[in-house]
């Protein structure tokens, strides 16, 4: 039976290990406390000073600048970030919380775990290839497509967290990324490696397919050249969309058909990820696109942009995979930011309208507004009529401007805050009681209904009536309805989709 360590840490603190190695990683070999709620992990490799310095300020001065300010304890579940520094047998370490049991196969792989995976680590790159999923997971592990939104939401967020701080990760991937798509949770891991500019120097380059293209096409620069591009948060960016777009789509934005050496594989990869990286939906070039009759049955449809191409998205977050993709994919100063990816996907989830094929695997998807709307990933057409609410917010002395922002109503769905006011959004600042909903929608002996249960200064615009908290008001098309009186409040404009009515909401 392995024995138990004890050592103290670094701050003097008591700590525990059971001497039996339970995972190894491309650095660091890794142990359990004896009553599994954190981890040990020691560098196989001796840590020079720098290295050294780099640990105890992320341990140190950053861990305590992210969680003993506002919001603090809401990163604690989207970071495992290290809390201590031990030495032991010649070799530094680093103390970590365990993963939440939720970031664990429970199921594994189909038939029976045929691949032996239930009890790992649900990393994510299980759950960003169409192969993976079509062939190999069970479906009790799937989740559905709303849930990959919500995963992206917080991967966003966690990375717009250390941006803020002035930190990269340097290796943003599905390796370092944990996710749970039955739960739409996402937690970042392996943060001994962030990078602070003009301070700690990264000492990854990243992981394949997620390496940005400026970093790959300068490797072969010695690396005090000056133009030899490191990991830092205009890098970061790349990744973040490659993981955006490989979570909702499930296949990767620059691997295509295209071949840019036929004779050298490593060539071709260098360029092909590099200097010659091409959006594979490019709209004016469609040399990269991958055709279907190229594809194993394995990646259809989702490798075949045709029949899933990007903007089942939404508007929203087309527009960002456009700046990532084509205008900023070799001009990493334009990528979009994480904060911008973060509200683009917080609108995008506004827009999501439940499928009403019950076997459809993705139950969900991005409403588009037209005339015949259809699910793209079953072909199953929406049916009956949908309220859209268009979001205007006061600027102030009753000026209302457009948000461009719009909810999709369907039953019992619920509304909350910071639909309420512009000046509010999701995310670590809320309180408990901002997170309460508001009031619901349901659709009632085919009339759609919205019930208010919080807004005290709620009315209709157009008769003047109050709706006091308790009552309820019928969504018509074209009704006017004042959600908070407050700077920032909201007035929203109902637009009923296949109706008779306007295309266009207006205040």
């Amino acid at each position: 039976m392995p024995s138990t360590v004890r050592l103290k840490a670094t701050d003097g603190a008591e700590v525990e290990f059971v001497d039996e190695i339970i995972g190894a990683g491309g650095m660091k070999d890794v142990y359990f406390s004896p009553d599994r709620s954190y981890v040990v992990a020691f560098f196989r490799e001796a840590q020079d000073f720098n290295a050294r310095n780099r640990l105890e300020t992320i341990i140190g001065v950053y861990r305590d600048r992210l969680f003993q300010t506002t919001g603090g304890e809401y990163w604690r579940k989207l970071f495992c970030w290290p809390t201590k520094m031990v030495e032991y047998g010649g070799r530094l370490g680093l103390v970590a919380p365990s993963y939440a049991p939720n970031f664990f196969f429970e199921h594994g792989s189909r038939n029976s775990d045929f691949v032996g995976i239930r009890g790992r680590e649900k990393e994510g790159k299980w759950f960003a290839s169409a192969k993976h999923r079509k062939n190999i997971l069970d479906p009790r592990e799937k989740g559905d497509w709303r849930s990959y939104l919500a995963i992206c939401v917080k991967i966003a967020r966690a990375v717009r967290r250390l941006h803020m701080a002035g930190l990269a990760h340097s290796d943003l991937s599905y390796k370092n990324v944990l996710v749970d798509p039955c739960r739409g949770d996402a937690c970042i891991i392996d943060i001994d490696g962030l990078v602070v500019p003009g301070k700690f120097p990264p000492d990854v380059l990243g992981t394949p397919d997620f390496i940005a293209p400026e970093v790959m096409a300068t490797l072969g620069l010695p690396i005090s050249d000056p133009n030899r591009a490191l990991p830092r948060i205009e890098t970061d960016r790349h990744a973040l969309a490659v993981l955006v777009y490989m979570y909702l789509l499930y296949r990767h934005p620059l691997r295509g058909r295209k071949v840019f050496d036929v004779h050298d594989d490593q060539r071709d990869e260098s360029l092909r990820m590099g200097s010659q990286a091409l959006f594979i939906e490019h709209p004016e070039d469609s040399s990269n696109r991958p055709g279907p009759y190229e594809l194993l049955d394995a990646f259809l449809p989702w490798g075949d942009p045709a029949k899933v191409p990007y903007s089942v998205a939404g508007p929203y977050l087309k527009e960002l995979f456009d700046k990532a993709f084509i205008d900023g994919l070799h001009d990493p100063s334009i990528r979009p930011a994480a904060d911008a990816w973060e509200m683009a996907l917080v609108k995008t989830v506004d827009l999501m309208q439940p499928c009403s094929n019950e076997n459809c695997e993705q139950k969900w998807y991005v409403f588009d507004n037209t005339r015949s709307p259809a699910c793209p990933f079953c072909g199953t057409p929406f049916r009956g009529t949908l309220p859209i609410l268009n979001m205007y917010s006061s600027r102030g002395s009753g000026n209302f401007r457009p948000d461009n922002h719009r909810l999709m109503v369907y039953s019992n769905q619920y509304l909350y805050q910071w639909h309420v006011n512009r000046r509010l959004t999701p995310g670590e600042r809320l309180t408990s009681q901002q997170m309460e909903p508001v009031g619901y929608f349901v659709l009632h002996c085919g009339r759609w209904l919205f019930v208010n249960q919080k807004l005290n200064q709620m009315k209709d615009v157009d008769t003047g009536e109050a709706i006091k908290i308790g009552g309820h008001v019928e969504l018509t098309d074209g009704k006017r309805l004042l959600l908070s009186a407050e700077d920032g409040g909201r007035l929203v404009h109902v637009q009923i989709a296949g109706s008779e009515g306007s295309n266009e909401g207006k205040p």
